[in-house]
């Protein structure tokens, strides 16, 4: 026969789990609450704001000139930006390749900059500029030249295609550069001289540059001790000696003085 239970008998088990789950939901109210109050406490403090800035990677510029461009201050909260959103500011930098940004021990912001390598000098009237391989021209005064200057260089068009053209030359080869100048035409076939730091001089077209210097360790190979002249690369190769092309050098005389009587 079923055992038949009273009601009675159950009141006290149904009163102890609704004093559990009362007790349960008090809980997650006051630890919500408790969340939301650190929250507003925390807000309120130091330790939610930017306290420092630093800037990695940086060459070309002062740090001031990214911290700027992040448009980011210290003060600033640090739940306030998005750092994708800053790393997107930099890079709009004519001279910076990547960037990023990232958040550091809750008040602090760490900004890693890539710059453009650069490549050689631009001649200016005023000096030089650094070129850098996207074809952008520091606005900074140089104190030092200490690589390949490039003259005429004056459209976007020519300043990209020779930095394509010298990121596939051989570092052997591009080494041996000492003067770039462009002396006919303002597009990607342009003509050019290059005078090379081994005192040969060479005249070839801007878009074949690459291609045709390959060639020169072993042509430089074939000339006697001495030798200097005229690479032409313009359509084949052809080598032609500083007196073929310009004529022996002149002798200078001097005057000699003769008494007069």
């Amino acid at each position: 026969m079923d055992k038949v239970i009273d009601i009675e008998e159950r009141i006290p088990t149904l009163r102890e789990r609704r004093r559990k789950r009362t007790n349960r939901k008090f809980l997650a109210l006051l630890f919500i609450f408790l969340i939301i109050l650190m929250v507003l406490v925390y807000s309120q403090t130091k330790y939610s704001k930017i306290q420092s800035i630093t800037v990695n990677g940086e060459d070309l510029y002062e740090e001031t000139e990214y911290i700027t461009a992040s448009k980011l201050d210290v003060g600033d909260s640090m739940w306030s930006f998005n750092t994708e959103e800053v790393a997107g500011d930099i890079s709009e930098l004519d001279w910076v390749k990547n960037a990023s940004a990232d958040k550091k021990w809750l008040t602090g912001v760490e900004i890693t900059v890539e710059e453009y390598p650069a490549i050689g000098y631009l001649e200016k009237e005023a000096g030089y500029q650094k070129l850098l391989a996207n074809g952008y021209a520091v606005e900074l005064p140089v104190d030092k030249v200490d690589g390949p200057i490039f003259t005429n260089f004056e459209t976007e068009e020519t300043r990209l295609e020779l930095s394509s053209q010298l990121e596939q030359l051989d570092p052997e080869v591009s080494n041996m550069l000492s003067q770039l100048i462009l002396t006919e035409g303002e597009t990607a076939s342009a003509n050019i001289t290059l005078y090379m730091t081994d005192g040969n001089e060479i005249r070839a077209k801007l878009n074949s540059l690459a291609e045709k210097l390959d060639y020169y360790p072993s042509l430089t190979a074939q000339l006697e001790d001495g030798q200097k002249g005229v690479f032409d690369m313009e359509v084949g190769i052809t080598f032609r000696s500083y007196d073929d092309v310009y004529g022996p050098p002149k002798e200078v005389v001097e005057d000699e003085e003769t008494e007069q009587p």
